[in-house]
């Protein structure tokens, strides 16, 4: 039997925050161990039996509700300009470990000082969103000198707090780095805000035109993976949404509250912050689809297959070239998928198959080692 627990037997700190806890109601010595009696009897309640197949049950306890889920894969998630890809597709991309979501968004969350200023939320905005050279000014192509012309607008500038002397020299630079395209030449001329795009083949029009897309295409503000920025005002602060995710970056920007921004790339998290944020964001991310179907999963499911997913420091899949291909079991990963291939390459290299998991145990047709299957009798011989 468990030990009763006393008021006497918790710090101080403890006492005072349950008692606040109860509406700031005087609590005496008795009150107070009932409570403390009751949350231990719940707790070993909640507690998982020895010998319990816990992998089985969270899976069909994730599983079969999983059926019931919707196939449709947008949906305005509170923003009328942003898709994101909700219900089993989503379930599916985050069982999978994809490295790139079909539909990659950030919460972006600003710092007190800049999310109460619609202004100042739209600076930071213009900072992160990528925006191309063709919008801030005109790109016209002119074919009797072969040449590419950007007339930048300065007012443009101007409102997007960027001087035509950064455009004009980020431009060329972007071309021959992001696009790596580098057959042509520029002269620049800053108090006429003028670009003149030169191909090095001066009678190829191919070359021309060729030039005239990087030209019109290269970003020369904000981040090239983040293609739009929504300013949104809930609970009384603005929030950024994005559509496109990269995470590094955009904690660099000035006004970016990193403590609570996030994105649905799980592989970036992983990768920018760790494998326990990783870990973290697989819970998150699996319970936040489950709820906005209406589905309720315990979480304790969820977070025995994000524990799995992350045991080895990394985050893999929940498949043959994950965990289910990297068991022990010959005869487990046979079973899951391309069965000959595995059968063939286990009696290549002499494995064995100890049968101690349950899948190679009900294929031989024995008990599997767990509930009252992992109880071994022996006879005590009589003298």
């Amino acid at each position: 039997m468990r030990e009763q627990i006393r008021s006497s037997d918790l710090p101080e700190k403890t006492k005072i925050d349950l008692i606040t806890f109860m509406e700031g109601r005087p609590v005496s010595s008795e009150q107070f161990d009932r409570v403390m009696n009751q949350v231990f009897d719940e707790y070993g309640k909640t507690r998982i039996e020895p010998c319990e197949a816990v992998g089985i049950i969270a899976a069909q306890s994730i599983g079969e509700p999983g059926t019931q889920m919707t196939m449709r894969t947008f949906h305005y998630a509170g923003v009328a300009e942003i898709n994101v890809t909700l219900g089993l597709p989503r379930l599916i991309e985050i069982m999978d470990a994809r490295k790139t979501p079909s539909t990659p968004t950030m919460t972006i969350y600003l710092k007190d000082d800049f999310n109460t200023n619609r202004d100042r939320a739209r600076d930071v905005s213009w900072q992160i969103e990528a925006t191309r050279l063709s919008e801030f000014g005109d790109v016209t192509t002119d074919l009797v000198n072969m040449e590419i012309l950007v007339q930048i607008n300065k007012e443009v500038c101007q409102k997007r707090k960027i001087s035509v002397e950064d455009i004009i020299e980020k431009a060329p630079e972007k071309i021959r780095s992001r696009h790596h395209y580098r057959d042509f030449e520029h002269e620049a001329d800053a108090d006429k805000a003028v670009i003149h795009f030169f191909p090095k083949n001066a009678e190829s029009y191919q070359n021309l035109f060729q030039l005239h897309n990087h030209v019109r295409d290269v970003i020369v503000q904000g981040i090239d993976d983040i293609e739009r920025v929504v300013v949104r005002k809930e609970s009384g602060e603005y929030i950024l949404y994005t559509e496109g995710s990269n995470l590094k970056d955009v904690f660099q920007v000035e006004g970016v509250d990193t403590s609570r921004t996030r994105t649905n790339n799980i592989a970036e998290i992983s990768e920018v912050l760790g494998i326990e944020a990783g870990r973290n964001a697989i819970i998150d991310e699996a319970l936040s689809t489950l709820r906005e179907q209406g589905i309720q999963v315990d979480v304790r499911h969820i977070m025995l297959v994000a524990d799995m997913m992350c045991m080895d420091g990394e985050v893999k899949q929940i498949g043959r070239h994950g965990i289910a291909g990297e068991k022990e079991s010959v005869l487990s990963r046979a079973a899951f998928e391309v069965t000959v291939n595995h059968l063939l390459d286990a009696a290549v290299a002499n494995e064995e198959d100890v049968l101690e998991g349950v899948t190679e145990n009900v294929i031989v047709g024995q008990p599997i080692q767990l509930g009252t299957g992992d109880v071994k009798l022996i006879a005590k011989p009589i003298n």
